[in-house]
């Protein structure tokens, strides 16, 4: 993921953080869905593909070395199509 810095009103950030948190999320993860429906705007309409996370088939849940705590990893492990072998 690539870091980008801008400048907005302070105002508008905090209202903006209230009302993600309010729905469950956060900040960055509605610029990241608001920019990906800009870039999208011009596009012709695709379906949707909804990326499945890597699950362990012996214990159930997310495979070792996936922190369920981390937004970096889960997007890692749906970008990247990490190499579960060497997970194990």
């Amino acid at each position: 993921m690539t870091n980008l810095t801008i400048s907005l009103d302070e105002n508008l950030v905090k209202q903006a953080r209230i009302k993600a948190i309010q729905e469950g999320t956060s900040l960055s993860a509605k610029v990241r869905e608001l920019l990906s429906v800009y870039v999208r705007q011009d596009m012709p309409t695709a379906p949707l593909v909804i990326p499945k996370l890597p699950v362990s088939k012996s214990r159930g849940g997310l495979h070792p070395g996936i922190d369920p705590n981390s937004n970096s990893a889960f997007y890692d492990a749906m970008d990247v199509g990490m190499d579960l072998k060497n997970l194990s």
